[in-house]
């Protein structure tokens, strides 16, 4: 068995106070010292004030998940002490502000009164008061380190290193004490702080350097008072030879399309879906030197389709608007498409039966987020899969296609567009909110894998052709030109049409024209290789299986090396399904055909993949795991949901945990 060196961090905060540039800065500090890491953030649907947290696993070897073991909490308000101090492990350590200590937990204005009254009771069955004092005692006495640091005093002596003695502008440093003295704690070196706070603070070299004072502060006074304090983690240094990044859900997705040569980038703002479209905005132009060459050679691939690196960012009026000017895009002749959540899909299918009708390679990107309705719009949920497959009335092929983590994203992004356009038909990417909002350090992506196919695409001169934009053919697909191509003149149009796009309703032509955009869903279940509709981990002799599709991957796989790690004498092998329509059920019949016991993995109530395969492949799951929360499945709940099933049978198991 080998047991690696996992090692979880949280900070947590009032909303709009620093705590995504803070765990950014810890996140890129560790993987600067050769470390992956994943990170994890959870914030309430307001601008400013509720409560904020992000976790930051690091680890020598994979890791693509959380944890529910914390093994140091960091905190500079005391609505974070109150509502994460007990999830800190037996060992590790909880960082305060000393100041805070005659904190009452009635007066934290912004906990939901739920919350409120569930540590109440937490507490009361404890027998501690209501005060952080007697909690961080309590937590002392339970085998938590505790490390009170007088961060207004730190703040004063940073102001008189720098020449600024204005408050204001010094609290906005108290999360970089926070953060160093935590990362001094477990051996991290200066070096690779300053690394992280430049990466947080990119471009701004002043706040770098102020930060970087406020940092050597806190190491001063964490060596001077906590001297050989220690929680058994040192993360010092180690070699990692593959060159990385590190990046959150929808900036690789970004990149993807960057790559793809997409050149028409449509939304309206909605969360999660926004900040992949914000990412391309600042990149509208993106590094294409006069010579073709890129200012990042790993993006070279980049210069397909323009000698010019720009992209066009259009924020519209409203989803109708975004869907139906990404189609004229595509129309054009442009790779096109548009980011956006459950919500705002749901205001497109009329635009994507049209595009399907139309025979048109438009790409829709979805971050599936917690609903119905407005539901929970900054929080995780995997309910959007059914809708992605069927939304629309009539029978519109279009392509759906799910990834499970950071590397699969930006290959998907890439992917989608082929598929797009080799097949003439709507692609959905179907993302999530976990995927949208974590941060991963994985490899840098490889151009030689972004090899864009644009199939029967046909851009010339097209005088005295004969040219029939519906062509019927043997597998369905037609040359395409874009509008406006010299020589050729078509029709497009909402109604049933014929070869050359003019309305018919003649009974023949019907099912001609049906069967002919039916071919082309066919085609691609026939040619789209196996690797890109399934992913296989672990024994596949074994007679368990767990199934699951999008970003339940990481918790799977780390739940079954943590299953490994601790003996576990179970054989089990995880299907992850991605390529979700045409749903690959001869496949699936294939790989499942041996399972005695069948474990769906699913972040939505209905497991609605499960309904999927048993619909297309007539499997169905013998047990379901299923959480809808909001919140993430974390690794040890995955395993422990794992054990569960296996021990008790449970049919339908539901876990909740996540605060």
């Amino acid at each position: 068995m080998i047991h690696r060196m996992r090692f979880s961090w949280m900070i947590g905060g009032a909303q709009g106070s620093g705590v995504d540039s803070s765990a950014n800065a810890f996140a890129y500090a560790v993987a600067s010292a050769g470390y992956n890491v994943f990170g994890k953030r959870e914030y309430f649907s307001n601008i400013k004030g509720r409560h904020s947290y992000f976790t930051v696993v690091a680890s020598e070897g994979p890791v693509r998940s959380v944890t529910d073991e914390v093994h140091v909490l960091t905190s500079f308000d005391a609505e974070t002490v109150f509502r994460h101090a007990f999830e800190v492990m037996k060992g590790g350590a909880l960082i305060y502000d000393r100041y805070l200590e005659g904190e009452r937990l009635k007066n934290q204005s912004m906990l939901e009164p739920e919350e409120m009254e569930r540590i109440e009771k937490q507490l009361g069955e404890m027998g501690v008061a209501d005060n952080l004092k007697d909690v961080v005692k309590a937590v002392n006495e339970s085998g938590v380190k505790v490390f009170p640091v007088p961060y207004m005093d730190l703040l004063k002596r940073v102001g008189d290193l720098i020449g600024e003695q204005q408050l204001s502008a010094l609290t906005r440093m108290v999360n970089t004490l926070a953060v160093a003295v935590s990362f001094r704690l477990v051996g991290g070196e200066l070096e690779n702080l300053e690394k992280g706070l430049s990466y947080a603070f990119r471009a701004k070299r002043a706040i770098v350097r102020n930060n970087m004072v406020a940092a050597q502060v806190a190491y001063d006074y964490f060596d001077e008072h906590f001297q050989g304090e220690s929680i058994g983690i040192a993360l010092k240094p180690i070699p990692n030879g593959t060159r990385r990044i590190l990046v959150n859900g929808t900036t690789i997705v970004g990149l993807g399309k960057i790559v793809a040569g997409c050149r028409l980038q449509t939304y309206y703002p909605i969360t999660p879906a926004a900040d992949e479209s914000f990412y391309l905005e600042d990149k509208m132009e993106f590094g294409i030197t006069a010579d073709g060459e890129l200012d990042y050679p790993e993006l070279a691939e980049t210069r397909v389709l323009s000698e010019r690196g720009n992209i066009v960012v259009v924020q519209t009026e409203d989803e109708l608007a975004a869907i139906d000017m990404a189609i004229g895009g595509a129309l054009a002749g442009v790779r096109a498409s548009t980011a956006t959540s459950g919500p705002g899909f749901s205001l497109m299918p009329e635009g994507l039966d049209w595009a399907s009708i139309n025979e048109v390679p438009v790409v829709i990107t979805i971050y599936s987020r917690g609903g119905p309705s407005t539901g929970l719009p900054t929080r995780h949920e995997q309910s959007d899969l059914l809708f992605s497959v069927f939304a629309g009335h009539g029978e519109a092929p279009r392509i759906v296609l799910a990834s499970g983590d950071m590397e699969e994203a930006f290959y998907d992004t890439v992917k989608a567009f082929n598929y797009a356009e080799r097949y003439q038909m709507p692609v959905i990417h179907l993302l999530d909110k976990s995927i949208a909002n974590s941060t991963q350090s994985i490899p840098v992506p490889d151009p030689a894998r972004a090899v864009i196919d644009r199939g029967l695409y046909v851009d010339g001169d097209m005088t005295g052709k004969e040219y029939k934009r519906f062509e019927i053919t043997e597998s369905g697909v037609s040359p395409r030109v874009p509008i406006g191509t010299k020589g050729v003149t078509f029709w497009n149009t909402g109604d049933e049409h014929d070869e050359l796009g003019h309305i018919s309703e003649d009974p023949y032509n019907r099912t001609a024209m049906m069967e002919k955009r039916m071919r082309k869903l066919e085609l691609a279940a026939r040619e789209i290789p196996p690797e890109e509709k399934v992913s296989v981990y672990g024994d596949q002799s074994a007679d368990v299986w767990i199934v699951s599709w999008g970003s339940t991957k990481g918790p799977i796989l780390d739940a079954l090396d943590l299953l490994r790690e601790e003996g576990f004498d179970r054989k089990l092998a995880f299907l992850q399904v991605r390529l979700l329509w045409p749903f690959p059920a001869e496949l699936v019949r294939e790989i499942l055909g041996g399972a005695r016991k069948i474990i769906d993995v699913e972040q939505n109530y209905m497991g609605q993949l499960g309904m999927l395969m048993k619909m297309t492949a007539g499997i169905e799951p013998t047990n379901k795991v299923v959480k809808f929360n909001g919140r993430p499945f974390t690794m040890t709940e995955v395993r422990d949901a794992i054990k569960t099933v296996l021990r008790t049978d449970v049919k339908r198991l539901v876990t909740n945990r996540g605060s």
